[in-house]
């Protein structure tokens, strides 16, 4: 399987979740387990021919104001339409729990919503054949660090997309 996961990440977090994702899809040969062709890039390294014969995309962002970064929306934009039929396509995100916040805080949350939802639409518009629902991945802070767990739920999540 050839799977190609694209991230974008400020303080390192969803690089560490798309490192975990990785990880999960490729598991050791030595183990004698499946897996294949895991490539990890950020949006600017990632160029459309990266998309040829690709069996799974993955696409993550942390979530800004309810959307995925600059870096990952000019991506997505430049996917020509159709250039992702049959292809699987999934979406996650990194983000804060809105449980731990106050109700206007959580009433703008359910307004803008987060980066994987809008991340896997783009995915679906351009051809993507999306496996599983967008899924965030807590970070404690603006910062970090990643909520304790959360690293073993994305591996776990990527299992999935087999």
């Amino acid at each position: 399987m050839k799977t190609l996961i694209i991230y974008d990440s400020h303080y390192g977090n969803t690089e560490k979740i798309a490192s975990a994702i990785a990880k999960a899809l490729s598991p050791s040969k030595a183990l004698g387990e499946g897996g294949g062709e895991v490539k990890i890039l950020r949006p600017a390294q990632a160029k459309v021919s990266d998309l040829i014969s690709l069996d799974l995309l993955v696409v993550g962002s942390p979530t800004h104001g309810g959307w995925p970064t600059p870096a990952i929306r000019k991506f997505l934009n430049e996917i020509p339409d159709g250039a992702l039929k049959n292809i699987k396509v999934a979406a996650f995100d990194t983000r804060f729990s809105k449980m731990d916040q106050g109700i206007g805080i959580r009433l703008l949350i359910r307004i803008l919503s987060f980066a994987a939802s809008k991340i896997a639409e783009a995915l679906k518009d351009k051809g993507g054949d999306l496996k599983v629902e967008g899924e965030g991945f807590i970070v404690e802070g603006k910062e970090g660090p990643i909520k304790q767990g959360e690293l073993e739920r994305a591996a776990e999540w990527a299992k999935n997309l087999l």
